[in-house]
């Protein structure tokens, strides 16, 4: 768990922008002590203080009574979160440790802290969570701009963590570099819910305050106008990190008032290729795509943000990759007039929004043995896509390699076999009609097909398998065909689309 907890203060304060001063706090302790190393809070033993915050100190701690021991027989680093009752005198802080408490034993997965324990207000209020092992994103921004590679690496990491995140009901909503951690095997963890919005939860901020709140440099326009649940917010945050990374220069600056963070609603930032030449185009046409004010211009969600980034050969560029500048001053005034008449509030929720944009994959098998069956399989995804025309369709087919020695049918025929596969899957998906910004193909290189099936689908966050089943053989049924083994396997929903019998 990172040490770096920042405040959330009033607007005035460097670092966040957050409502103040028109609720009741939440009922406080009956009589609270300050915490010091060696007291014990609820069988947990206070080691060491590792760090505070503007409205929270992080603990180091033992568990007495031994509660939480892992499956091996070892027992987990664990850390004590503790709002600072004594000190802060920001309503929004107690709520925020509320919410706090309330979402994180909801979440699931290796890329949220894992929850132990919490404590109420009317005696001590704390979050026993596991200790984050690794490091936080904010030790490489003194260092940025960063290698290309890497900086793109990061982008992957937390897109996936956002869409992780996005599927469990969260919207993060304060996503900036103190607040992303990675493990030692380099997985991106979230951390700090406190400004968080859960879909299925009370949004007990957003009831009771009515001011933007968030991390001034990171927090995005629709937030600046009191919308919460936006999962694209978390979109434009992650865009900020990624300008950053690659430039050395924040977008938007650092602003402290709303006036100043009203500025991005019209204001467009200054394209980062002209602070960085060896930006390639097109990282500058998803950093820019990001950072749009309007939602809908970003990415569909944080999955398809991925799934670009370790795609790049296949995005659409528009006329975002070749800015050099920003815009001009008719651009600038025209969006000020649509800032002043913007929708204070979107009307769909988190699990809405993703649904309705879907990544589905076609596995496809193509020669001209099975062409009825690859026709079957094109209308029954026609079909899927009818029913779902926000969906982003990657089409894959695999070039089957050896296990051992050089393979060498990567030219048959005078063909690069890679290439004509390429063709093949673009002559299928023509009939289609998918836009182009809608659809990406992919020639998978994999000794064994239904593993790279499925860690395909793991990777970039597949919502939908359509594969087809060539039959049934003897040998099949003995040893599984490739469908049957994606179907046992992979973590989403999958269509088998059967031959048809003679």
């Amino acid at each position: 768990m990172s040490a770096d907890i920042s405040p959330k203060t009033p607007i005035t304060a460097p670092d966040h922008v957050a409502a103040a001063t028109t609720a009741t706090p939440a009922p406080t302790a009956k009589k609270l002590s300050r915490l010091q190393a060696g007291m014990i809070v609820d069988d947990y033993q206070l080691e060491e203080k590792l760090h505070t915050g503007g409205m929270a100190a992080l603990w180091r701690i033992t568990d007495l009574r031994q509660r939480h021991g892992n499956a091996d027989g070892s027992f987990p680093a664990l850390i004590m979160k503790v709002p600072l009752m004594f000190s802060i005198d920001d309503p929004t802080a107690i709520v925020a440790f509320e919410v706090e408490q309330m979402i994180m034993p909801k979440l699931k997965g290796r890329h949220v802290p894992k929850y132990y324990a919490a404590g109420d207000f009317d005696t001590q209020p704390f979050i026993v969570m596991e200790q984050i092992g690794g490091v936080s994103l904010r030790a490489r921004f003194d260092a940025s701009p960063l290698p290309i590679d890497e900086v793109v690496t990061v982008g992957i990491k937390v897109a996936t963590a956002l869409q992780d995140l996005h599927r469990q009901h969260v919207i993060h909503l304060d996503l900036k570099p103190s607040n992303i951690m990675f493990r030692a095997d380099g997985e991106a963890v979230l951390i700090d819910y406190g400004l968080s919005r859960h879909d299925k939860l009370p949004d007990l901020l957003g009831e009771e305050f009515h001011l933007p709140m968030g991390t001034g440099p990171y927090i995005a326009p629709e937030q600046v106008l009191g919308i919460r649940n936006e999962p694209r917010s978390d979109q434009f945050s992650l865009g900020v990190l990624l300008y950053h990374l690659a430039t050395g220069e924040r977008p938007y600056g650092h602003p402290t008032s709303v006036s100043g963070l009203k500025k991005r609603l019209y204001r467009d930032p200054i394209p980062p290729r002209s602070h960085n030449p060896a930006i390639p185009d097109w990282l500058q046409e998803i950093i820019l795509r990001c950072l749009e004010v309007d939602p809908k211009a970003r990415f569909d969600t944080a999955a398809q943000l991925a799934l670009m980034l370790q795609n790049p050969e296949q995005l659409r560029l528009t006329a975002r990759a070749e800015k050099h500048g920003q815009d001009g001053f008719m651009s600038v005034l025209k969006r000020r007039f649509q800032a002043a008449g913007a929708e204070p509030f979107a009307q769909y929720s988190v699990s809405d929004h993703l649904s309705q944009a879907p990544i589905i994959m076609v596995a496809l098998h193509l020669s001209e043995s099975n062409t009825e069956l690859a026709d079957d399989i094109r209308m029954i995804t026609r079909r899927l896509l009818q029913t779902e025309p926000g969906a982003r369709l990657a089409c894959v087919t695999i070039r089957k390699t050896s296990r051992i020695g050089l393979d060498d049918g990567m030219v048959q025929d005078g063909q690069n076999v890679h290439v004509k596969q390429l063709v093949e899957l673009k002559h299928w998906a023509r009939p289609l009609q998918v836009r182009n910004d809608k659809i990406t193909f992919h020639v998978l290189e994999a000794h064994d097909p239904a593993a790279a099936i499925i860690d395909y689908a793991h990777n970039n966050n597949v919502d939908q398998i359509i594969i087809g089943s060539r039959g049934s053989s003897t040998i099949r049924r003995y040893l599984g065909s490739v469908s049957a083994q994606v179907v046992a396997e992979a973590e989403c929903t999958v269509t088998v689309v059967k031959q048809r019998r003679e």
